[in-house]
């Protein structure tokens, strides 16, 4: 998917700069070694405390997203979960001036999905990223009353606002919709080039400059709402700004209904979203009597990033798993750690066990410490509870670990060399792919903490809980808040990890198997 890459380069170069300052702490190959011309051997640690669990995340914050979800998506082991919207638009065009007798011609919405083009004989072809599902649905285009703050009262106006994926109640009350504005019927998204569905039922186009744009939810709004909302305001105060316009027409509210089937769900770009009028005017005021030479002219309603938007979500959580995590062992740990996207479900992992001495380090990291352990390499790998998950496309390519504490990514994710490369397969040294079918014990996450245990070792870096999550994007920058973060222990969770709606179940440090434990593998050696 092609979601942008929000991580600042210079975080990169910072991190950079600061393994080459620390290199010497680390030693980067397995096996032998030397150190003062002696020498010496690598040795596995496998022995370390983890204690991991799992937890609901509750409502997340869905505002200043990278990317927005419209659809249903049915997962085969943890259930329906629907993803509505509530966005502002913008005039791209404040204080319009229409002409002189402008007839407003049609009305375009058009929501591109990502998609990929290919390009041979001067045709296009394209082929589809982030559509997730195979049954149509409905979507329903209102009209919201519902007024989106900008900034939060409660902070002086100082801060955005923050809005959840729980508010569906609120905006779905009477007092917050608006008229219908059109129905969506039968809807799954098409890898054509152009797709437009008309109120009339008259679906063809004759306008060829059309054909060009990517695939997306394209369709024809009735003409008389809008010719009423826009047209008829030329030169009122509702147009003169955007302030005074996303006051008087607060955005629009889409509705899905998924008809009783999986549905479908699709990704997309905010900012490339837009409401395009077609109308026709006359330059010059007509004179009485005689005919003048009409024009055409578009006036675009634009979607972007920066105004509010909001997705909502609603989850059908499988009974047995939400009985499972309502009584989480949080001091012995789990056999099964769930993890899902979305308003969804974290794992946390707390590394080096208790501090019996008292003095604030766990007893195990400060034995490392005191024997002054060079850190070679560090990896905790989760195999795929493959009794519980159907396998598949349904799970996830990639999770992501951050420090749960203070919401930062770890040092191995600004060192990993593969940064730099598609979102794919980027981080793929730091936060490995899904590997299926290369090792005995199944398929298996490989999470690399290289550098994180180094600078617990040698530059007393806090021991705080880490946090496994599915993510969209593992190149998704930015954090998001959780409603109540003290029901789950942690404040905030990345944004890629609010758009990936997948999941899956792991083996914890007390599976019943135990070669696919969860257990922390250190290779280190210790200076003489």
């Amino acid at each position: 998917m092609k979601i942008k890459n929000t991580l600042p380069t210079f975080m990169a170069i910072i991190y950079i700069t600061i393994s080459l300052v620390s290199c010497q702490d680390d030693i980067s190959t397995l096996g032998s070694d030397t150190i003062g011309g002696q020498d010496i051997d690598v040795t596995l640690n496998a022995s370390s405390t983890v204690i991991s669990y799992s937890k609901e995340l509750g409502p997340v914050q869905t505002n200043q997203l990278p990317a927005y979800q419209l659809g249903t998506y049915n997962d085969p082991v943890y259930g329906k979960s629907k993803f509505e919207l509530v966005s502002q638009l913008n005039l791209r065009t404040p204080d319009p001036d229409f002409g002189f007798e402008a007839v407003l011609d049609s009305v375009i919405l058009y929501i591109p999905y990502f998609a990929t083009g290919t390009e041979l004989d001067e045709v296009i072809t394209y082929e589809l990223d982030s559509v997730f599902g195979a049954d149509p649905i409905n979507i329903k285009v209102y009209e919201s009353n519902y007024y989106l703050r900008d900034y939060d009262p409660a902070t002086g106006l100082q801060e955005r606002q923050k809005y959840y994926s729980s508010l569906g109640n609120v905006f779905e009350m009477p007092s917050n919709v608006g008229p219908l504005i059109y129905e969506i019927t039968d809807f799954f998204p098409n890898k054509d080039s152009y797709l437009v569905q008309s109120p009339d039922g008259d679906d063809e186009d004759t306008d060829p400059d059309e054909n060009l744009e990517p695939p997306g939810l394209r369709v024809r709004l009735p003409v008389a709402f809008f010719e009423e909302k826009i047209m008829n305001q030329e030169g009122t105060t509702e147009l003169m700004n955007n302030n005074n316009f996303k006051e008087y027409f607060r955005g629009l509210y889409f509705q899905v209904d998924d008809l009783g089937t999986d549905g479908n769900l699709f990704l997309f770009d905010i900012n490339n979203a837009i409401v395009y009028m077609k109308y026709t005017y006359e330059e010059t005021e007509p004179e009485e009597g005689v005919d003048g030479e009409r024009l055409s002219g578009v006036f675009a309603l634009n979607f972007v990033e920066t105004n509010v938007n909001v997705n909502i979500i609603d989850n059908q959580l499988t009974p047995s798993i939400e009985a499972e995590l309502d009584t989480v062992d949080t001091v012995n740990g789990e056999s099964s750690l769930y993890v899902r996207g979305g308003e969804g479900i974290v794992t946390i992992i707390d590394l080096f066990g208790e501090d019996l001495d008292g003095n604030d380090i766990a007893d195990e990291l400060d034995v490392m410490r005191q024997e002054e352990w060079l850190i070679n390499d560090a990896n905790l790998i989760f195999y795929v509870d493959q009794d519980k998950m159907v396998g598949g496309a349904s799970e996830p390519e990639r999770l992501l670990i951050y420090d749960s504490k203070n919401a930062l990514v770890l040092a191995d994710y600004g060192l990993d060399p593969t940064i730099t490369d598609l979102p794919g397969v980027a981080l793929s040294g730091h936060l490995g792919i899904l590997d299926r079918g290369t090792d005995e014990n199944g398929d298996f996450y490989k999470i690399r903490l290289t550098h994180h245990i180094s600078s617990l070792v040698h530059k007393d870096s806090t021991n705080n809980p880490l946090a496994l999550i599915v993510t969209q994007n593992v190149l998704a920058g930015g954090f998001r808040d959780l409603e109540d973060p003290e029901a789950v222990g942690i404040d905030k969770i990345p944004s890629g990890s609010v758009l990936g709606h997948e999941g899956t179940i792991l083996h914890g440090n007390n599976s019943a198997i135990e070669e696919k434990r969860l257990k922390l593998q250190i290779y280190y050696t210790k200076p003489n």
